[in-house]
């Protein structure tokens, strides 16, 4: 990229000095100072065309910065970057014209992305209007939940639709009424339809509405859930259960706007966007054909996937804070012990659960510190259906980064993929258990004796295995 001139904004010196290091050497000159006050000083005295502006700053922070600054460099674009950030941080810098929110830690390389993707737009940014102030329902520090508020943040004041994705109770709706709290349809209906608690025969009327006599009890006209939520948001959770007739009138919907009542010959002209969730594999149901693919890239224009709470244990301390105070009982407080205990447990039902076990900790505990023993014991499931549903957690989400990289028309070869990993440890584990007896290992296995031998030859080509007799 050409050179430019920059001016970072960080009093953390290490990071300060490797980005000017890492630009300089892009053949950018760039200036350095560590203070809001500092910046406004330099900025006024001389040009530049990109500031890297982090948050925490002695003195003035740098979102209260931000107008100033940006007045000062002539609307240059600025990238903000914080270790503290949450969903207020994120929509701040956002809604303050922030070209980019960059949460640290980050790469060398994303920061000089970012700078260069600034640099060649070089357009004022519209400073989005506040809508309402911040209620952060959605918790965390940790880097993976850093950029699901950075991609709210960036999405929010759209209306494009967006597909929530995660596992079961990772905070999906939460999500949701983020986006719909951040956008110019805040003031209008936020309405939540779980499509899987609606009665399958019924969903075309629920959601479009029907005319009176349109089928056996209609004794009235009324009207469907989009139409009652004219002018703000629908969020549609479990959207792998829409059934397929009713997934081309939902399209119908996304691409005119209009909604035609059963048993009507009129559409409805409706205003509202759609914000949809599932924890299902949404493209493999495509590629089965039980999910129609252009209502899938319709509704997928925007993906914010929430991790799993197993890939953010960092933010158990803070959830516990939260959700003690939620439950009146903030005096309760985290022995080292139980911070360890519930880092450790495996939490297979992700923040709701969590919540949940605070609750009935929160009940038994007499004192003013939580102890492991005060929590729920692990369900029944930590058995062999524990290990179960570990290992489709796992296979999900081994195939979700898969079908991330690849398009539906794409040839791929995930199968034989997951079988080279499945298959070997499968056949390793018996044959260890049985001492290497490959006719036993087969009838546990349900598999020809040659088949096993085919098998292993496969995986295991130079291995020499003395015959076990038949």
């Amino acid at each position: 990229m050409p050179a430019s001139s920059l001016l970072i904004v960080d009093d953390e010196e290490v990071i300060s000095w490797a980005l000017r290091k890492a630009l300089e050497r892009a053949g950018h000159k760039v200036a350095t100072t560590a203070s809001a006050e500092g910046a406004f000083e330099l900025a006024a005295a001389q040009p530049f065309d990109a500031v890297i502006l982090d948050v925490r700053l002695p003195g003035l922070d740098g979102l209260s910065a931000l107008s100033r600054l940006r007045e000062l460099t002539k609307q240059a674009p600025i990238i903000i970057v914080t270790a503290h950030g949450n969903l207020s941080t994120a929509v701040k810098a956002v809604e303050g014209g922030a070209f980019e929110y960059l949460p640290k830690p980050f790469d060398l390389s994303t920061a000089l992305d970012a700078v260069s993707r600034a640099l060649k737009s070089r357009q004022p940014t519209e400073i989005a209007k506040p809508i309402l102030d911040v209620d952060d329902e959605i918790v965390g520090r940790s880097l993976p939940m850093q950029n699901v508020f950075k991609r709210i943040a960036l999405v929010a004041g759209h209306d494009a639709c967006v597909l929530i994705t995660g596992e079961s109770g990772t905070g999906k709706e939460l999500v949701a009424r983020a986006l719909h709290r951040h956008s110019t349809r805040a003031a209008k209906p936020f309405l939540p339809v779980h499509v899987a608690a609606l009665n399958p025969n019924l969903v075309e009327s629920e959601l479009f509405g029907h005319l009176k006599g349109a089928f056996t009890g209609a004794g009235t006209a009324k009207p469907g859930l989009l139409a009652l939520a004219d002018g703000g948001t629908v969020f549609l959770d479990e959207l792998a259960d829409i059934p397929l007739p009713v997934q081309a009138k939902l399209l119908r919907v996304l691409e005119h706007q209009e909604v035609l009542p059963v048993g009507g010959s009129q559409p409805v002209r409706i205003d509202v966007r759609i914000l949809s969730a599932t924890h299902q594999n949404l493209a493999g149901a495509v590629r089965s054909g039980d999910f129609r693919h252009d209502l899938f890239f319709r509704l997928n224009v925007f993906e914010i996937h929430l991790p799993a709470l197993r890939d953010r244990v960092d933010d158990i301390p803070l959830l516990a804070e939260h959700f003690l105070s939620r439950i009146g009982s903030p005096h309760l407080t985290l022995a080292r012990e139980t911070e360890k205990f519930l880092k450790a447990r495996r939490w297979a039902g992700n923040v709701r659960e969590l919540r949940n076990a605070f609750e009935h900790a929160a009940i038994l505990a007499r004192g003013g510190i939580l102890l492991p023993e005060h929590f729920p014991d692990v369900p029944a499931t930590s058995g062999a259906q524990g290990h179960v549903e570990r290992i489709a957690a796992l296979v999900a989400e081994w195939t979700r980064d898969r079908c991330e990289k690849l398009q539906p028309e794409e040839p791929g070869k995930m199968y034989d993929e997951l079988l080279a990993i499945v298959e070997p440890a499968l056949i390793d584990e018996v044959l260890r258990v049985l001492n290497g007896n490959r006719l036993a290992a087969a009838r546990w296995l349900g598999i020809a004796r040659a088949t096993l031998r085919k098998t292993i030859a496969k995986y295991h080509p130079t291995q020499l295995l003395e015959d076990d007799g038949d």
